[in-house]
């Protein structure tokens, strides 16, 4: 068989990742350890362990695991397999785990089949899918069910499977004489984007196809790893320098206004597998921070790209992270919106605090109006352009400087006529 069908963990100590549903106190591990399981429904993209958690929940309470697969098994296979979980159930007291595989391709028909004995609890039903199972199976079958989603396996979950892979002698690669650099186990577990399956077979290809050197030790390298996985390594470590360095070349290069080395340094972290959310974040930081009011939608668009992102994951989200990119580095840059803020801040934390003017004040309540809350205040949607020539402040006090590019060009006129209107009805500056 494969390595990654012998590796298939046997027990709970054995299974790698997934500890969301599955650490200590959660609900399907002590399920599973008091043997109170019902039906289940798990679904996540390849690699994730749907097959392999199955057989060890069964091997735990000492079911009969019987397979079937969404894409051959008939409705008479079904039939036949319930059959026999009702005579073995009813001759000699042992449960059956009715596995199936791709469960999603299931007609209408053939999950109906399932329904009475899993209502019954003549078998109990694992449904494994790479589908979302409320949209993709039918809803009697989900109700009936408890559905648990697996995650991509972390990269540090990888290194420890394929490092117990070439250890194991028994189904691993152990009886081997082997020499596998660190830096290609690394590579496979982050290549392998969360797939177990894809990152042992590729340490399988990579071993297997090595030849021994002159002492008999099969030496796999990077470059060997590559080869094994078909993505070449880039120089780029998830919390080191690289991770920092590019995402900061990326956000300078945005700022500088340079489209091409802005979707060089992107295209890197994307071939690195990045995690997009971080990189839309960023942007977004910087789409207020140094886009600002000069070009107000570049952070409307780099908040649109982030919610795509989450949506529809690499590789998609390349299209629209790439766009929000190329939008915000050849965008009008401004960073008076920081500026002003941090103005008003210094302000606050440093001068003295101001009392909202009387005519400010809440008036809603009753009595408030006889302490002069809210008195004198003029509604400003009464007037010519909705603007009226009132004291907002108490003192003279100046933040925001507009720029003069995009759209902050047209702001700061209309701030700079409504200032000088404005700038009669304010007392003298206090003080510090």
């Amino acid at each position: 068989m494969p390595l990654a069908a012998r590796m298939r963990p046997r027990s709970l100590a054995e299974y790698v990742g997934q500890t969301h549903i599955l650490g200590p106190g959660c609900l399907l591990r002590r399920a599973i350890e008091a043997d109170r399981l019902q039906s289940l429904i798990f679904y996540g993209p390849p690699g994730t362990g749907k097959t392999s958690l199955a057989q060890v929940i069964a091997a735990h309470t000492r079911s009969r695991f019987v397979r079937l697969s969404g894409v051959e098994s008939s409705v008479a296979d079904i039939r036949r397999e319930l059959a026999a979980a009702a005579n073995r159930l009813s001759n000699v007291g042992q449960f059956t785990i009715l596995f199936v595989d791709e469960i999603h391709r299931f007609n209408k028909a053939q999950q109906e089949v399932l329904l009475p004995e899993v209502e019954s609890g003549v078998v109990r039903l694992i449904g494994a899918t790479t589908h979302n199972p409320f949209f993709f199976v039918n809803s009697p079958l989900v109700s009936r069910s408890q559905i648990f989603e697996l995650l991509p396996l972390e990269e540090a979950d990888l290194c420890g499977l394929l490092t117990r892979a070439l250890a194991d002698r028994e189904r691993g690669l152990g009886f081997l004489k082997t020499a596998v650099a660190e830096e290609a186990v690394r590579h496979l577990a982050r290549v392998a984007d969360g797939d177990a399956r894809k990152a042992l077979n590729a340490l399988e290809i990579a071993v297997l196809t090595t030849p021994p050197d002159a002492d008999g030790t099969i030496r796999v390298s990077l470059a060997i790893a590559e080869q094994s996985i078909q993505k070449k390594a880039v120089v780029y470590d998830g919390d080191g320098d690289a991770h920092y360095d590019t995402i900061s070349a990326f956000i300078k290069s945005v700022r500088g206004s340079d489209v091409d080395a802005a979707l060089y340094w992107l295209a890197k972290m994307i071939h690195a597998g990045e995690d997009p959310r971080f990189i839309t974040r960023r942007l977004m930081i910087l789409a207020a921070e140094d886009i600002g009011l000069a070009d107000p939608m570049g952070l409307v668009l780099t908040v649109a790209a982030h919610q795509a992102a989450e949506f529809v994951g690499w590789p998609e989200a390349r299209i629209p992270v790439a766009e929000a990119t190329i939008y915000l580095a050849a965008a009008h840059k401004s960073n008076t919106a920081i500026l002003a803020i941090d103005a008003a801040l210094a302000d606050v934390r440093q001068g003295r605090t101001l009392a909202v003017p009387s005519h400010l004040r809440d008036a809603h309540y009753p009595g408030a109006q006889s302490l002069g809350r809210g008195v004198g205040y003029q509604y400003a949607h009464e007037r010519p352009e909705h603007f009226v020539a009132q004291d907002y402040l108490g003192a003279m006090r100046r933040y925001y400087e507009p720029g003069e590019l995009g759209v902050e060009k047209k702001i700061k006129e209309r701030v700079d006529r409504w200032r000088a209107a404005l700038a009669e009805t304010r007392p003298s500056p206090f003080a510090g």
